[in-house]
């Protein structure tokens, strides 16, 4: 039989193919599996290290020592574990369960102060080692981690067989696929559909060899094609620079002709009466960070509470002012309330109850009937003001925030059409905590109403669904993270928030240098001091009282740093109505003067406390001048100071000490991660900072700022509005196979 039959040679081709791809990529998949176990020997490793790293810490600091083999031998009961030990800073096998090799010595591995891993040889086998430094007080070493990787080989084996496998089935299958469309396919539409891919390629438009829209295949490839440009430009973010302008780009391609409305409790910009006339002050707020660079991208309006002595004298007839002032891009449309209002729905409910009942700060929430009943009634006045602005029957409404968890039900009650992303930017706890709140089912039902609804993180998600399921009779879809209530889907997403790149406060500033000379100055630290920092408002979240006490540890257990060391904290009064943070900022001035007294001297103070509003350029330059910045919340959603203090290290130095219980922890892996609660380890954690090596701090400086950029505050918004772009797509199309 001759190979000329064009069927037959296909055929031949194919299986030649097919035993190339099989020769070529077995050895290659085997070499992906080994890769791939390493990697997850290395996750796993390190999951080890980080559930067990404070009990060996402990262990080691106690006096006398305690014997850590027998907890050692527990963790080895685990069948992928083949040994744990602990190597002293000298050299020292000092613990090690009985199947560790006698092969492996301390003096055998390379040890560094960072997480270090190698496959060493043992007889017949192969031992992958994790090395992890551990500092307790007096004691540092290193714990090794062993892993037996004789189970890769067999892995890789099993990759070489089923690789073969499936290349020949794909092949055969592509093979058998192709033939039927070579005989199915006429020449002149195989010359249309290049013709067309390469008009995509090249960013060109509908010619002479496009198919027809109005064809079947037309409209396939026209929308095909039309996907891939969307998400070959926004879906990776990792490739995107995200900016102003590329997130305008996004809502003319993805959003054309969308009205965007923001409604929040704070305005982006406060005018208020000082004796020289009108002042402009932007308030120190992460919402405003976050939100008003997007802003000044999508343009729209910002519906907030007018604060400000001077807001209503500023305002138009309809209560609205162009923002910015020296460049306006968007409106602020100001909504008043009375003190009454005010009292009930911001201090009362919001922030004595809701506040604390999210932060589980420890500090016990207050609910009052009155307080609730003015929460309700704010809630509707933004809703109004939501439809008075609204120039279309279909909107996207960003509402932000614990203060109007009601908004988006009343919203969609009024606007069925809108689209309403709803943005949560404290955490959302468990259900059992939710469940103290009188009126947790209301505020659950409110929160349905969104479109979209958004959280930090994937963990404060999962907490919402699981409050949404045992309070209220909706269907939960966790697959997809929906819920579904009276016939309306809500989905449910993580969005971490982030920052504007480049920051604008970081564009007029001198170099670091000059910076840490300007703000010792400024303070009056001494010239040779290293200067640790934090910046924030008044709160009891934000852990200000427990990072005085781990300074006042710091300088009991080292007090060669005494002289040298000088902690800076920028705070900035707020919510002084409310007994708590007043008692908060009284209790931090009576703890400064103490730790001052006991480690201080006439002309040495080790905390500097500036109680005042600083502004962003202020703030940028203190950041800049820091050795270390301190953000020991102890709970946060997020937190931006973390991401504005990596931002202003233009210089790829400096270190982050960063709580765990905030929720920038999850992508700022590389800062110094500290438990708040514990004071002895947080200023052991100070001291480490201290005597880091600048070519360290660069690497976790240079990895952090990476992230930083990538993921900014432009791919935060973009995120929300091209899932919000997708949902609407999806509702035209229904409606359009409904009619």
């Amino acid at each position: 039989m001759s190979l000329r039959n064009p069927t037959l040679r296909y055929a031949a081709l194919g299986i030649a193919a097919a035993a190339i791809m099989v020769l070529a990529l077995a050895p290659l998949g085997s070499a992906i599996v080994e890769g791939w176990s390493k990697r997850d020997i290395e996750l796993r490793s390190r999951l080890v290290f980080r559930s067990i790293r404070d009990q060996v810490a402990a262990g080691l600091a106690a006096t006398p020592w305690l014997d850590l083999g027998p907890f050692f031998e527990r963790l080895t009961e685990d069948e992928r574990i083949l040994g744990l030990g602990f190597c002293t800073e000298t050299g020292e096998l000092r613990y090690a369960t009985r199947q560790f090799p006698k092969s492996i010595t301390c003096g055998s591995l390379k040890r560094s102060k960072v997480d270090t891993f190698a496959t060493v040889p043992d007889g017949g086998r192969r031992i992958h080692v994790s090395i992890f430094p551990i500092i307790a007080g007096p004691v540092s070493g290193h714990l090794l981690v062993l892993h037996d990787l004789a189970f890769v080989e067999e892995r890789a084996n099993e990759a070489r067989y089923y690789t073969m496998l499936s290349v020949i089935g794909v092949a055969a299958g592509l093979g058998l696929l192709a033939l039927a469309m070579v005989l199915a396919l006429q020449r002149s539409w195989v010359r249309t559909v290049r013709a067309a891919v390469a008009d995509a390629r090249t960013g060109g438009g509908v010619t002479e060899s496009t198919p027809s829209i109005d064809s079947p295949l037309g409209r396939e490839l026209h929308g095909l094609l039309g996907e891939l440009r969307v998400e070959r430009t926004y879906a990776d973010g990792i490739h995107v620079e995200w900016s102003p302008k590329t997130l305008h780009r996004l809502l003319v391609e993805e959003l054309p002709n969308a009205e965007v409305l923001v409604v929040s409790n704070r305005e982006p910009y406060i005018h208020n009466r000082t004796d020289d006339g009108i002042s402009l002050q932007t308030p120190a707020s992460g919402l405003v960070s976050a939100l008003e660079p997007v802003m000044r991208a999508t343009g729209g309006t910002w519906i907030a509470h007018g604060s400000g002595s001077a807001d209503r004298d500023t305002v138009d007839r309809n209560d609205k002012v162009a923002v910015p002032p020296a460049d306006p891009t968007y409106m602020l449309r100001r909504v008043w309330l009375s003190d009454e209002e005010q009292d009930g729905y911001y201090y009362g409910l919001a922030n004595e109850g809701l506040w604390p009942l999210c932060h589980i700060a420890f500090v016990r929430p207050t609910f009052r009937e009155e307080d609730w009943r003015q929460y309700k009634l704010v809630n509707e006045r933004f809703a109004d003001a939501v439809v008075q602005e609204a120039d279309r029957d279909d909107p996207i409404v960003l509402v932000q925030d614990y203060h109007f968890a009601l908004l988006p039900r009343m919203i969609r009650r009024r606007l069925p059409r809108a689209t309403v992303i709803t943005f949560w930017h404290i955490p959302w706890p468990n259900a059992e905590t939710i469940s103290i709140c009188p009126w947790r089912e209301e505020i659950i039902d409110g929160l349905l109403g969104s479109t979209i609804l958004g959280f930090h993180t994937r963990f404060h998600c999962n907490n919402f669904l699981e409050a949404a399921d045992r309070f209220m009779e909706s269907r939960i879809d966790r697959e997809h993270g929906s819920v579904t209530l009276a016939g309306h889907e809500t989905m449910v997403r993580a969005y971490p928030i982030s920052i504007e790149w480049p920051p604008a406060a970081l564009a007029h500033q001198p170099p670091v240098d000059e910076c840490r000379e300007a703000v010792k100055r400024r303070f009056g630290l001494p010239a040779q001091a290293r200067i640790a920092v934090g910046v924030e408002r008044f709160d009891y979240t934000k852990g200000i009282l427990d990072r005085l006490h781990a300074v006042d540890d710091l300088l009991i257990r080292h007090p060669e740093w005494k002289g040298r060391f000088v902690y800076l904290q920028a705070a900035s009064p707020t919510r002084s109505k409310l007994g708590a943070y007043s008692a908060l900022q009284a209790e931090t001035v009576r703890l400064a003067e103490e730790v001052n007294a006991r480690h201080g001297s006439a002309d040495y103070k080790p905390i500097v406390l500036s109680i005042r509003h600083h502004e962003p350029t202020e703030v940028f330059e203190i950041f800049r001048a820091a050795d270390i910045c301190i953000v020991s919340s102890l709970h946060d959603g997020m937190n931006l100071v973390a991401k504005e203090f990596v931002a202003a290290r233009d210089d790829n130095q400096g270190v982050l000490v960063l709580s765990g219980f905030a929720g920038a922890s999850r992508e700022l892996s590389e800062a110094l991660i500290v438990n708040p609660y514990d004071t002895r380890s947080m200023g052991a954690m100070m001291d480490a900072a201290l005597r880091m090596p600048a070519a360290e701090q660069r690497e976790r400086m240079r990895l952090m700022r990476d992230l930083v950029r990538q993921r900014n505050v432009y791919r935060w918004a973009a995120q929300m509005l091209l899932d919000a772009a997708r949902l609407r797509k999806r509702a035209g199309i229904l409606a359009g196979a409904a009619v």
